[in-house]
């Protein structure tokens, strides 16, 4: 069986392949069209490659490609034998009549690549399903990034005229007069703060920064909380720093309002236990899902995002936090990782059209300043650049009191400055932080 398999010929089309030389050949339009479906290794067959190679030199340096002109590049190029010679480039530029049909022609020619590319992953991960050292789940989790990278290289690009875009602009337009929501986007539970943002919109990248200690984690995850269990949104949280377990400590602590230490402990009354039992029972309802893996880099990242997009319906994702995502790239300097890592994110934002919030720590210096701003992100500028919205808590730890005198009052009023908004107003929230919880709530939510 296996050796009857490795006789068959590889999925390829010849017809299909001279039919798109042909067309770009004949009609200049033709290669602009082409070659959004086609690369070199695309082409089965060697002498059609050398061709396609030619074709793109030519144009690259704004010179006709044509019968003469190609085969003039190919004996430069000391490839003309390759591409079959000059009777084999004439024969090719004579299959069809015009150039008409050659987007028809290159999808055939790309479903054929991208059929060999298939077979040949599918024998890799055979082979290393044979290699007991190999883990059988990293094998996984790699198999599925290598097509997802396949389905990537397989994205058609084209442009649209104003005409087609303004018909979307007007409808969205007429749907936002016609309902007349405060609230277009995903609401995160804060109240000031959609007023200003209008809600987290799809395919933007947030940044909430600020420094360590100051409650990065505990308001995406009061966040996550509003957005799931309250409105019962699919969203997804990525945790680089603390384990699930951590996290979900922390989240019964906030939604049972349950001190997190006394909870760690053991010191819980039966009243308490009640608490509990509700807050699990609500949080077992939510659409949440928590993603816990140290040392992701960045293709990990992408690779579980789409499979929550496309498995759970996730409409929001968390990542805490941005500094701890490995490159796919470590010889490069720290900073240029992390542009790289934050020019992705906003790329998987556009991608799946979802709001992504990442976590972001601020230089050292920001504890000096009255109130934090965008010059204290961290190790890459990127970060600002790339960022639809950036927000930064600003906690005056001066006033904070030890844990005993703090779990017996309401809380620290805390700011939330909206520093960048690339879509809208920006400006400053009140908040409260709820220590002993880990929480924050609206300035107006009456305190416990």
């Amino acid at each position: 069986m296996a050796s009857q398999g490795s006789d068959r010929i590889p999925p390829h089309n010849d017809d299909a392949e001279r039919a798109v030389l042909c067309a770009m050949l004949i009609d200049e339009n033709a290669i602009g069209t082409a070659t959004q479906y086609l690369r070199t290794a695309d082409f089965y067959s060697n002498a059609h490659r050398k061709i396609f190679e030619a074709v793109l030199g030519l144009n690259d340096h704004k010179r006709q490609a044509d019968l003469l002109t190609v085969a003039k590049e190919l004996e430069k190029n000391g490839g003309l034998d390759e591409a079959g010679g000059a009777s084999y480039l004439a024969d090719v530029s004579n299959v069809v009549p015009s150039a008409a049909n050659v987007e028809y022609y290159a999808q055939i020619v790309q479903d054929c690549s991208l059929r060999r590319a298939m077979i040949s992953l599918s024998g890799q991960v055979g082979a290393e399903a044979y290699n007991d050292s190999v883990d059988s789940r990293l094998l996984l989790e790699e198999t599925q990034q290598k097509l997802f990278d396949l389905s990537d290289t397989r994205q058609i690009y084209n442009y649209k005229g104003a005409r087609e875009i303004i018909k979307d602009a007007i409808q969205f337009i007429k749907t936002a007069y016609s309902l007349k929501r405060e609230i277009t986007g995903i609401p995160s539970g804060f109240e000031a703060l959609d007023r200003i943002t209008a809600g987290f919109q799809p395919a933007e990248l947030i940044i909430i920064g600020a420094r360590p200690g100051m409650g990065k984690t505990a308001i995406a995850l009061t966040m996550a909380a509003n957005i799931s269990i309250r409105k019962k949104i699919p969203a997804a949280f990525f945790s680089l720093e603390m384990s699930d377990q951590s996290l979900m400590l922390r989240l019964i602590s906030a939604e049972a309002r349950i001190d997190s230490k006394k909870l760690r402990i053991g010191q819980i009354t039966s009243s308490g236990f009640t608490d509990i039992w509700q807050a699990a029972e609500d949080i077992n309802a939510a659409p949440l899902f928590f993603v816990d893996i140290p040392n992701m880099r960045i293709t990990d990242i992408r690779a579980m995002s789409r499979r929550l997009r496309l498995q759970e319906k996730v409409e929001i994702i968390f990542i805490d936090y941005i500094g701890l995502i490995a490159s796919d790239n470590n010889r490069i300097p720290r900073w240029e990782q992390i542009s790289e890592v934050s020019r992705s994110l906003k790329s998987l934002a556009r991608e799946l059209g979802t709001p992504i919030i990442a976590l972001s720590q601020l230089r050292r210096e920001a504890e000096q300043a009255k109130q934090p701003s965008l010059a204290d992100i961290r190790e890459s500028g990127s970060i600002e650049q790339d960022a639809d919205m950036v927000m930064l808590i600003n906690r005056n730890r001066e006033l904070e009191k030890t844990p005993e005198e703090q779990s017996q009052e309401a809380g620290q009023e805390v700011e939330l400055l909206v520093a960048k908004n690339r879509n809208g107003m920006v400006g400053k929230v009140n908040l409260v932080f709820l220590r002993q919880y880990t929480r924050f709530e609206n300035l107006a939510v009456e305190r416990v």
